[in-house]
């Protein structure tokens, strides 16, 4: 088992499509980071096979900031500790819906509860009336595709050195960004196909590359798009960027942890 790198920092997501919340600690469960893309808005308009309302529609969204209402029932399972005293393979429970509520502060600062209606009137400003949105919660993430997203600073770092100016990693919208400093850009498609360990006991197995929309080509803060991303990774790197990976063996992840090579 060799260490290849460390985690450099946590992201979770409260809102699909909505800004994000960089954490110190995070639970890595079999769905996904605890707490990660649990609300989503699906849209009357959208394809049955993708109806989330999301930024590709209203870039705007991107500058809303949810928060969940006890940040110390959004951390970790209730009973995370007495689960991980029974040894591996242990799922914990998962908290109930309402001990996960959200509110979210707007662009202009206002403050409203997750499935206040006026929150949704506001999402929809200036498209078209077929935009009916419908709040939806859950207690797995709504990811979507993978529970888990990777992206390595050495990508971004590659990618700012391609494009000529400095990327926001968050623009990416991954769960953890990874710090791999013998790999290079474009190092964690290396590990398609093998396992990481995460810290003391979380295990990852990396599945597939990631495929990129129109969504990296939005800025984090300001919604405005730059097309010249998405086209620089699809001619480049056949439209891929980071990676995605299922969870084999549930733990807590923290800023800092060492990032070990299984096999």
């Amino acid at each position: 088992m060799a260490i290849i790198g460390k985690v450099q920092s946590i992201c979770r997501y409260p809102v699909k499509s909505m800004r994000g919340q960089e954490l110190d600690e995070a639970f890595l469960g079999f769905a996904g980071l605890y707490g990660d893309r649990i609300f989503a808005f699906t849209n009357s308009a959208g394809r049955k096979s993708f109806p989330y309302f999301t930024a590709r529609e209203q870039p705007e969204m991107l500058q809303y900031h949810p928060r969940f209402r006890s940040t110390e029932k959004a951390a970790h399972p209730p009973n995370l500790t007495e689960a991980e005293k029974l040894g591996p393979g242990v799922t914990p429970l998962y908290s109930r819906p309402q001990d996960m509520m959200v509110d979210v502060q707007t662009p202009s600062g206002e403050i409203f509860p997750i499935d206040d209606p006026q929150l949704t009137r506001m999402l929809t400003h200036g498209l078209p009336d077929a935009y009916a949105l419908t709040l939806v919660q859950s207690d797995r993430s709504m990811t979507d595709c993978r529970p888990i997203s990777i992206f390595s600073v050495q990508t971004v770092q590659q990618l700012s050195s391609e494009l000529g100016t400095a990327l926001d990693p968050l623009r990416f919208r991954a769960n953890l960004y990874l710090d791999l400093p013998s790999a290079g850009g474009y190092g964690e498609q290396a590990l398609v196909g093998r396992s990481i360990r995460i810290g003391s006991k979380a295990v990852v197995h990396i599945l597939e590359r990631d495929p990129r929309c129109k969504m990296i080509t939005l800025n984090p803060d300001t919604g405005e798009s730059d097309p010249t991303i998405l086209r620089q990774v699809a001619q480049a790197h056949d439209s891929t960027a980071g990676v995605y990976g299922a969870v084999l063996v549930e733990g807590t992840l923290r800023k800092g942890d060492p990032v070990a090579l299984l096999d």
